[in-house]
């Protein structure tokens, strides 16, 4: 009987591996023959031309990175690239056959300042005197944000606006780790360092709902600023309006002055159209295939790396920040003659505490003979701020989410539900000191103090960091640190930013710094397309691309594998906890 379910095994495995085998070979034959046909492809446009922005995919920093198979496997893109985007609209404003923007918003998402950042980009746009149209089935709170900037809003008939304010939520997990058997022991450096409170209470601290608090506020601030502005409506009857739910339905969104008309989709085509029969529609996807009539001409260069995800030790991924990665990719950097300076956009919450110091040596050494420039996006937190620290200047928004200069760790322990069940763990040991940890036991005062004086280090070297390259005393950053949460705005105030503003601005900086007028743009990390970099990219990347089009199965198995090669770190340098604004 064994013989035959080994058979059955053996085949079952070999049917599956000739069946990706020739999944591969597909891909890369289709991949080929998309890449050859859509080489040199440029789109032309016709006077009279509407950009169309369709918000219904995330914004990201950078271009996902789609590799030229995914087109020939009838794979959308998972969304669009601040650094696509912003350099269309720049170009549009100037294009004589683009007459206006029609934005068709539809559940906007990307982070805060990454919409703010693409509202900016619009708001320069209008100023070049073209018009901007909007219209939504219903509008949520994000796309209003983005819509706002517009000359016109519209909004079908049933539909809202869910204009009501910001709020964040967090789950406390105390009481159900004592009914459950299973904890997790923490230990913490700094009295911000809230990461770990849903383990330890019940309850939200003062600490932590006061940084909370004030980050919210904060953003709101920005956001309703930029309405008003943009509206003519003022901020205290904004917050009015928010509070009473104003946009609950068309008409009173209309009554109350949110939108400016009631019209079925259909019915708002037909408005553009009346600006000029003769008007065409081009999509945003399709525009960014236009040639662009302003080429810069020149051999200097800024290299613009992304540094995006939380940070591992190893190699990482487009959505996760590898310190191999990013280390060989700034040695790289640091050997190009023709790059004068570097802008890091860092978005990230933080993560392995080694691989952030590793990433912090290696800027240290670029700026020896670069000038090395951090752009902060929606996040830049605890191993975030880490490794940007050193940095020469740091720019951030407004809305940034930052700071967190602390450190933690985590361990979890099935001791209570261990014994529940009768399970008993039994050790060997050649030496006082040898296990360590089990999950199993109760963590040793020997073992706590252990982690607890690996951490104090850490916590010292991040703060002499910071010290360093915010020319700060320890004591300080001390002071803001413990792993408190700050906004853009806030970490202006205090030292830990120089500038406000997008990459633009941290462009300028870079280029000033540099003592360069004219450069070009290379971005960083490079992503070769081959086998390795395929498989993550449609299995386990960043978006998942095909995972949805495979059986559950095999998605399964691709599942297991991730999740048994994955090496988590007991000390982390991690935001406090994940923020979602809503």
């Amino acid at each position: 009987m064994d013989f035959f379910k080994n058979l059955i095994s053996s085949a079952l495995g070999t049917f599956i591996a000739i069946g990706l085998f020739f999944v591969f070979m597909f891909v890369f034959f289709a991949g080929s023959i998309a890449l050859l046909e859509q080489e040199d492809f440029e789109v032309e446009i016709d006077e009279k031309t509407v950009l169309v922005l369709d918000t219904s995919k995330p914004i990201f920093d950078r271009e996902p990175q789609d590799f030229s198979f995914f087109d020939a496997l009838e794979i959308e893109s998972a969304g669009f690239g601040l650094n696509t985007i912003l350099p269309a609209l720049e170009m549009a404003s100037s294009d004589d056959k683009i007459i206006g923007i029609s934005i068709k918003n539809m559940s906007a998402a990307g982070g805060t300042s990454n919409l703010i950042a693409l509202r900016n980009g619009l708001k320069k746009f209008k100023e070049s005197g073209k018009f901007i149209k909007a219209y939504s089935d219903g509008y949520t709170q994000a796309d209003y944000f983005i819509a706002s900037i517009a000359d016109s809003i519209f909004v079908h008939p049933e539909g809202l606006v869910d204009f009501r304010g910001l709020s964040a939520e967090v789950m406390y997990y105390k009481s159900a780790q004592e009914k459950s058997g299973v904890t997790m022991e923490v230990i913490r450096q700094g009295k911000y360092k809230s990461a770990v409170e849903p383990y330890l209470f019940d309850k939200m601290s003062n600490e932590n709902r006061i940084q909370i608090k004030t980050i919210l506020s904060d953003v709101w601030s920005e956001m309703v600023d930029d309405i008003a502005d943009s509206r003519g409506i003022d901020v205290k009857k904004l917050n009015v309006l928010a509070d009473n739910l104003a946009g609950k339905n068309a008409n009173s969104a209309l009554k109350h002055s949110l939108v400016d008309g009631i019209v079925t989709q259909r019915n708002y085509d037909e408005k553009i159209k009346e600006i000029d029969e003769d008007v065409e529609f081009i999509s945003l996807a399709s525009y960014l295939n236009v040639p662009n009539s302003k080429k810069i001409k020149s051999s200097n260069r800024i290299a613009v790396v992304y540094a995006e995800g939380p940070i591992i030790y190893g190699e990482g991924s487009t959505e996760v920040i590898g310190s191999g990665k990013l280390v060989r990719t700034l040695k790289s950097i640091g050997k190009k003659d023709n790059i004068k300076a570097v802008v890091i956009r860092v978005n990230s919450p933080g993560g392995s505490a080694f691989a952030s110091e590793l990433i912090w040596e290696e800027i240290e050494e670029l700026k020896k003979n670069k000038t090395v420039v951090v752009s902060m996006g929606n996040v830049a937190a605890s191993g975030g701020y880490y490794i940007s620290a050193g940095a020469d200047e740091i720019v951030a928004m407004p809305t940034t989410i930052t700071g967190s200069i602390g450190v933690l760790g985590t361990l979890p322990n099935f001791n209570k539900i261990a014994t529940r069940w009768g399970v008993n763990a039994e050790q060997v040991m050649t030496n006082k000191q040898s296990m360590g940890y089990s999950p199993f036991e109760p963590v040793s005062n020997d073992f706590r103090n252990e982690v607890k004086s690996s951490i104090k280090q850490i916590y010292d070297t991040f703060l002499k960091r910071v010290s360093n390259g915010r020319s700060m005393s320890i004591e300080e950053v001390h002071e803001i640190a413990q792993g408190r949460v700050w906004s853009g705005k806030k970490a202006k105030e205090i030292g830990l930013i120089d500038h406000l503003g997008g990459m633009d601005v941290a462009l300028e900086r870079a280029s000033k710094l540099a003592d360069i007028e004219d450069y070009k743009i290379s971005v960083y990390p490079k992503y070769i397309e081959d086998l390795e970099t395929i498989y993550e990219e449609l299995f386990s990347g960043p978006f998942g691309k095909i995972k949805n089009k495979l059986p559950s199965e095999i998605v399964m198995i691709f599942d297991s594998e991730k999740s048994l090669l994955t090496k988590k770190e007991i000390i982390q340098a991690r935001i406090p906890y994940t923020l979602n604004i809503r």
